[in-house]
């Protein structure tokens, strides 16, 4: 087999370009013959013996070894009895699974390596035959691409293995993604146990633990994770979220359904009582500075950024006006003596004009935030922060949007379980200070804590741009954002539902934003999407370009 130049210079570790050769050889794991055979000889050979040389191999069995030029690898199928006994030994009963090993010996690492083959799931007439042809018991062939090797047992079972390390580091980098761990995040690992959250009685609060302590499952404390009957998180029949910074347990779906009608009531009005406690303190707490400070330090050069953004909207509405030199329509006046003189381009009439580029909007943009104020943000806000995201997203656009009435006028609605329509910042009563705004960043917060279980991402997005397309006002841009962790699938919402939605209103340009996703949750529904009307968001900074890249989207639509 062949070998190119970087190959042989990694394995001997110093520069060579003269044309080179492998040989298999038992007594070495591996033999390159340098200069061979473009050159002369003699030749100088290099080797890299092995301790003890493998058996003289019959002629009659298949070749049992595979030449991987492209990354420079050797692959031969070895019987048990043919690898080194400290691996055999070290891997105790597990070896006795094996029929045979992969020896993948890598040039330019230096490295040897054996992999273990499984044993066929049963016997079959086909074994003998097998046998007389692969002492490995299984047969073994490059993979096209050259990035691995194929091997068939008896079974008729066809593995593919990859072994070249470019290759195994793509395949790993895809598989974490799968799995949600790109980003180290921690891993979620879920164990379906059915009536795992025991039986319910009925909703309570729970009592307190002073040290918070993990508790897990039960129905006594409050805080608890995968219990039943008390706040906390991952439980049943409880009466809202309460969040006390441990890992979550999540009891199943079939738990949850389990739990009786009048339970699910109580449950309901429970939590309804405590939201209007929750709001009732909201309204009457003084303000707290350090809170909102930690909040808005995080986003403050984000808030710099969009306000540059601002600074440089252009006017997308036409203006009607006179349109001078004009080939048809009302003589011009001033242009009497170019028309003595020949000129045709004596006339006006009148004309939309577009805007010059950079002049500020005629008319303010109409902005409607549609944010997720769901349970999922609350239950998964300690997996990935979606929650916090969400409430820094809001924040940032109350912060920017403040002092630029004339360019924008916005509001902020929320969607959850409970409403598709909750109203959080009305364009008539925009927070002018700190203080408001911290109210509505509680709200948002005690909205998620206390709602319902359910999702009305749909409704939400269907009536906040109907309502934007009926507004009587004339506004130089429509735009509504909605703001999703991406958890449809769980309700039984299509991505194509979803897309949908975004054109449903050719008055009103809409683009979603997702601020968390479990797996690759929100990376297939961006596949779904139309482009340029989804976006996800994993990390506040990157909203300012967002929205700029949105309000460009916009004009480009209309």
């Amino acid at each position: 087999m062949p070998i190119s130049s970087e190959t042989l210079s990694l394995a001997l570790q110093q520069s060579q370009t003269m044309p080179t050769h492998l040989l298999d050889q038992p007594s070495s794991f591996a033999t390159a013959i340098l200069g061979y055979p473009e050159t002369k000889p003699p030749y100088q050979v290099q080797i890299w013996p092995r301790e003890t040389s493998l058996p003289f191999r019959n002629q009659s069995f298949c070749s049992p070894v595979a030449f991987l030029p492209s990354c420079g690898q050797i692959v031969r199928a070895l019987p048990a009895k043919q690898v080194p006994l400290d691996l055999f030994h070290s891997q105790g009963e597990k070896s006795m699974h094996y029929s045979g090993y992969l020896e993948v010996t890598d040039l330019g690492t230096q490295t040897v390596k054996y992999i273990g083959v499984p044993n066929p799931a049963e016997d079959h007439p086909y074994s003998g035959w097998l046998a007389r042809l692969s002492e490995a018991g299984f047969l073994l062939a490059e993979m096209e691409d050259g990035t691995g090797v194929i091997t068939v047992d008896t079974d008729g079972r066809v593995r593919t293995w990859e072994t070249e390390t470019i290759s195994l580091q793509r395949s790993l980098s895809e598989w974490r993604t799968m799995a949600g761990a790109a980003d180290d995040r921690p891993l979620q690992v879920t164990v379906q146990k059915d009536g795992a959250g025991g039986d319910v009685s009925g909703p309570k609060h729970g009592r307190r633990d002073p040290l918070n302590t993990p508790h897990i499952g039960g129905n006594t404390w409050a805080g608890g994770t995968g219990g039943r009957d008390t706040a906390g998180l991952g439980g049943i029949g409880g009466p809202y979220r309460l969040d006390a910074g441990h890992p979550v347990h999540q009891v199943g779906d079939a738990d949850k359904a389990a739990v009786p009608e009048h339970v699910r009531q109580a449950a309901k009005e429970m939590a309804q009582k405590a939201l209007k406690d929750r709001l009732r303190d909201i309204g009457m707490s003084p303000h707290d500075a350090q809170l909102y400070d930690r909040f808005s330090s995080a986003i403050r050069p984000q808030v710099q950024a969009l306000r540059l953004i601002l600074d440089g909207l252009q006017a997308r509405g036409q203006e009607r006006q006179w349109l001078r030199l004009q080939t048809d329509g009302e003589l011009d006046e001033g242009r009497l003596v170019d028309g003595l003189l020949g000129e045709k381009a004596v006339f006006r009439r009148r004309g939309d004009k577009p805007p010059e580029p950079g002049s500020p909007p005629q008319q303010p943009k109409r902005v409607r935030l549609v944010a997720d104020v769901s349970g999922s943000m609350y239950r998964f806000n300690g997996l990935d922060g979606r929650l916090e995201r969400c409430l820094q997203s809001a924040l940032l656009l109350m912060e920017a949007f403040h002092g630029y009435g004339d360019r924008i006028v916005y509001d902020i609605c929320g969607h959850s379980g409970d409403s598709c329509d909750i109203e959080l910042v009305s364009r008539n009563r925009i927070p002018s200070n700190d203080k408001e705004r911290l109210d509505v960043l509680n709200t948002m917060y005690a909205h998620s804590q206390f709602c319902s279980s359910g999702d009305s991402t749909l409704p939400a997005l269907h009536h906040a741009m109907s309502a934007l397309a009926h507004e009587s006002e004339h506004w130089d841009e429509r735009l509504v954002l909605l703001l999703s962790d991406a958890n449809l699938a769980r309700y039984g919402v299509p991505p194509e539902a979803l897309a949908n939605a975004l054109t449903a209103e050719p008055t009103v340009y809409a683009a979603v934003l997702f601020l968390g996703s479990l797996g690759d949750q929100a990376q297939r529904l961006k596949r779904v999407l139309p482009a340029g009307q989804s976006y996800i968001a994993m990390d506040t900074k990157h909203i300012p370009g967002i929205l700029q890249e949105i309000f460009s989207s916009a004009m480009l639509a209309s």
